[in-house]
C-alpha cells in the first residue's frame, strides 16, 4: 500500500480535552537592541548642536593681505573674533578688477597663526578706531563633559551590541539573551510535513504513530496506567531521512514543534548551554502538548569524563542540564523529545537509559521497492521520457540513501536542461548515476603510457570480477578520469545484502589485488596507483583477523584495533588489550591474506591474458564499456552463487 492510499486516522473514542489558549512567544513584540544605542545617538546629537558654535562668515572671504591694504587705508569699520576667524564690515566697499568677484558691505578671514598674537595688528587697529569684537569658539565645560560621556557610552553601547551578535547569533535581546534557547518553532501554519510526505521507513513509522496518537489523546493511554516515552532516538546514516520523520510526527500530530541543534547549546561562555537547555524546556511545558527535536545530539550528548576538559566542561554541563529536565518531566505534560544521531556510539549511558530515551528507531538505508517509493516522490515535479524505468533505476542504486536518491533525480534533471531536454531520459540518469556515484569528469591530459597503465590496470579489475562468483557482478568500466581517480571499475550487486561470508571476502580481495596485479603482468612494475587499492584491501583483511575471526591460526577472537575513538583523553587512558606476540601473529595473518589474494588474481589473469588484453583494447579504444560490451568480449560471466544451508 503506497502513501498515497493511506487512510486518515480514525477519530479517538477519547478526545483531548479543550487547552486554554497558550502564549505564543513568536507573536510578543520583543524588546529591540537598537533602541538604547538610537536614544543615546539622539542626545548626542543635540548637546553637540547646542554646544557646537561653528564659524558662520558673514561675507565673502578675502586675502590677509588684501586685508592689510584696507586697514592701512582706514577702510575697515568692525571686526568680530571668532578665534582664528574673523568677521568684518567695510567703511566702504572697495572696488576690485573685473576678473575678481565683487565684494559685499561684510567679508570674512582667516588669520594665520603668527597674525593672531601680533602687536603691530592690535596697535593699528587702536590706531583706525576699528570697533573690535570676541566671541568664544569652544563650548561650555557642562556641554564638553556631557559630550564626552555620552560618546563613551554609545562606543561601549555599540562594542557590546556588536559582541553579542557576533557571541550569540540567535539572540534578540541586548544583554539577556544568552540564555534563551533560540529554538525555531514551526507553526501549524506553516507548510505541513505528514507522513504521507515520507516514502517507506514503513517500520519507524508505526513506531512513531503511537506518539502521534498520544499527542492527540494522552486520556486513552492515562486510563490504562500508561506511559508514552519522555523520549524518542532516531538513529541512521546521514541523509537517510530522520530529521524529516521527526517532522511528520510534529506534522500529524497537530502539536508546536521546537527544532534546536545540538551546536546551538554550546556557546563561548560556561553556564550559557544549560541556560538554554532550561529555557526550551520552559517553553514545550507552557505550550505542551508539544515536540522537542535535537537534532545531531551527539553534539551536547556525548559520554562525559571522557575529555581532558573535566567535569566542569561546558558541553558536560549541557548535557547535564538535559538529563535534569528530561527527569523532571511529569507524565501529564505531553511533551516529547525527539533526538537524531549518526553517532549513537559515543552518546552517554545515561542519555539511553529508560525513563529519558527510552525508545530507540534505527532508520536503515531503503530497500529496493523503498527506494523506488521515494523515486516516485522526488519525480513528482519532474517530466519523465517514456523510457524511464523508476523500478531499474531503483533495483541500479542499492546502498543509497533518501538524500543521494534525490541528488540522483536532481542530476538528472540538470543534465536534461543542459541537452536542452524537455523531458528526463533514461540516459539522463544514467550519466547522473555515474556522477554520484564516480564524481564528475575530470580534464586531464594523460600520456599514451599513463593511459595504457590505467586501461589494463581496470581491465584486471573486472576480469577478476568476471569470473569470479562470489564478487558482484560488473556494471560498467572506464578510464575516464572522474573525481580522484583516473579510472574506475563499477561493480553493481543484484540484490541487497547484508551479510557477508569469509568467501565472499577473500574473492572481494583477489578482486581488489587484481589492478596491481595486472600491472605487473603487463609492464613488470607496480604503479602509485594502486595506494586506495592497498587500503581497502589491508583494512578489509584486519578486520576479517582482528575483529571476525576469520583466521585459523588466531581463533575466535576479536581484538580492538585503532578503532577511532571522539575523545582523545578516552584514548590515552585506555590500554592494549593483547600482548606484542599477538599484535605481531595479527600482522603475519593480515599479510598472509594479502599474499593469498594478489597471488590469486595474478594466477586468474595469467590464464586469461587474452581476455585481458581484449578489454584494455577496448577501453583504449572507446574509455568507457558497459556490462553487455563485456559480455561481446569475454562471453557471459561466471554464474553468480547462492550459498544456502540444506535441511
Amino acid at each position: 500500500m503506497t502513501d498515497s492510499d493511506r487512510k486518515p486516522p480514525e477519530s479517538s473514542p477519547h478526545p483531548p480535552k479543550p487547552r486554554p489558549p497558550q502564549r505564543d512567544d513568536d507573536d510578543l513584540p520583543r524588546p529591540s537592541p537598537w533602541g538604547p544605542i538610537l536614544l543615546i545617538g539622539v542626545v548626542l546629537t543635540l548637546l553637540l548642536f547646542v554646544n557646537w558654535r561653528p564659524f558662520n562668515s558673514s561675507g565673502p572671504e578675502v586675502d590677509y593681505n588684501f586685508f592689510w591694504k584696507q586697514l592701512d587705508a582706514d577702510n575697515i569699520a568692525e571686526l568680530t573674533f571668532t578665534g582664528p576667524l574673523v568677521n568684518g564690515k567695510w567703511k566702504k566697499v572697495p572696488e576690485v578688477p573685473a576678473s575678481q568677484k565683487k565684494l559685499s558691505e561684510t567679508f570674512s578671514l582667516r588669520l594665520p597663526d603668527p597674525a593672531r598674537d601680533d602687536q603691530k595688528l592690535a596697535d593699528l587697529l587702536r590706531e583706525r578706531d576699528v570697533k573690535v569684537k570676541a566671541e568664544d569658539s569652544a563650548p561650555a565645560l557642562f556641554g564638553q563633559m556631557m559630550t564626552g560621556t555620552l560618546l563613551l557610552l554609545g562606543m561601549l553601547a555599540i562594542f557590546f551590541f556588536v559582541m553579542r551578535r557576533s557571541i550569540d547569533p540567535a539572540g534578540t535581546a541586548f544583554i539577556g539573551s544568552f540564555g534563551r534557547a533560540g529554538a525555531k518553532r514551526f507553526k501549524q501554519t506553516d507548510q505541513r510535513t505528514t507522513f504521507a510526505d515520507v516514502a517507506a521507513m514503513e517500520q519507524a513509522k508505526l513506531e512513531l504513530t503511537e506518539i502521534v496518537d498520544f499527542l492527540k489523546s494522552p486520556d486513552k493511554f492515562h486510563k490504562l496506567g500508561a506511559q508514552i516515552p519522555k523520549g524518542v532516538l532516531l538513529m541512521g546514516s546521514p541523509g537517510t531521512g530522520k530529521t524529516l520523520l521527526a517532522r511528520a510526527t510534529a506534522g500529524e500530530a497537530g502539536v508546536p514543534f521546537f527544532s534546536m541543534n545540538g551546536s546551538e547549546f554550546i556557546q563561548m561562555f560556561v553556564g550559557v548551554g544549560a541556560s538554554r537547555v532550561r529555557d526550551l524546556f520552559q517553553q514545550a511545558k507552557e505550550n505542551s502538548p508539544c515536540i522537542i527535536f535535537i537534532d545531531e545530539i551527539d553534539a551536547v550528548g556525548r559520554v562525559r569524563g571522557a575529555g581532558l576538559g573535566g567535569g566542569h566542561d561546558e558541553r558536560e554541563q549541557t548535557l547535564n542540564q538535559i538529563l535534569s529536565e528530561m527527569d523532571g518531566f511529569q507524565a501529564t505534560e505531553s511533551v516529547i523529545v525527539l533526538a537524531a544521531t549518526n553517532r549513537p556510539d559515543v552518546l552517554d549511558p545515561a542519555l539511553l537509559r529508560p525513563g529519558r530515551f527510552d525508545r530507540h528507531i534505527t532508520i536503515d538505508r531503503p530497500t529496493k521497492e523503498g527506494r523506488l517509493q521515494i523515486l516516485k516522490v522526488h519525480v513528482r515535479k519532474v517530466p519523465l521520457a517514456k523510457d524511464v524505468d523508476l523500478a531499474d533505476v531503483a533495483a541500479s542504486t542499492i546502498g543509497f540513501s533518501g538524500a543521494e536518491l534525490k541528488n540522483l533525480v536532481n542530476e538528472a534533471a540538470l543534465h536534461a536542461v543542459r541537452s536542452d531536454r524537455s523531458e528526463v531520459t533514461a540516459e539522463d540518469f544514467d550519466v547522473s548515476h555515474d556522477r554520484v556515484l564516480m564524481g564528475a569528469k575530470r580534464e586531464e591530459i594523460l600520456t599514451e603510457h599513463e593511459r595504457s597503465m590505467t586501461a589494463y590496470h581496470e581491465a584486471g579489475h573486472a576480469l577478476i570480477s568476471w569470473h569470479l562468483p562470489d564478487v558482484d557482478p560488473v556494471h560498467k568500466v572506464t578510464i575516464i578520469p572522474r573525481g580522484r581517480a583516473l579510472g574506475v571499475t563499477q561493480l553493481l550487486p543484484e540484490e541487497d545484502r547484508y551479510h557477508y561470508g569469509e568467501r565472499r571476502m577473500h574473492s572481494q580481495m583477489a578482486m581488489i589485488m587484481g589492478g596491481r596485479a595486472a600491472e605487473k603482468l603487463i609492464f613488470d612494475e607496480y604503479s602509485a596507483g594502486a595506494e586506495d587499492d592497498l587500503k581497502k584491501a589491508t583494512s578489509l583483511a584486519r578486520r576479517m583477523v582482528a575483529h571476525w575471526g576469520m583466521s585459523e591460526l588466531i581463533g575466535p577472537v576479536a581484538f580492538r584495533q585503532g578503532e577511532e575513538h571522539p575523545f582523545l583523553g578516552k584514548e590515552i587512558h585506555e590500554a592494549r588489550e593483547f600482548s606484542e606476540e599477538t599484535a605481531h601473529t595479527i600482522d603475519q595473518e593480515v599479510q598472509r591474506f594479502l599474499n593469498d589474494a594478489a597471488n590469486k588474481a595474478s594466477k586468474l589473469l595469467t590464464e586469461h591474458r587474452d581476455q585481458l588484453d581484449a578489454i584494455s583494447k577496448a577501453l583504449l579504444k572507446n574509455e568507457s564499456i558497459d556490462h553487455a560490451d563485456m559480455v561481446k568480449l569475454l562471453g557471459e560471466p561466471v554464474p553468480r552463487t547462492s550459498r544456502s544451508v540444506s535441511a
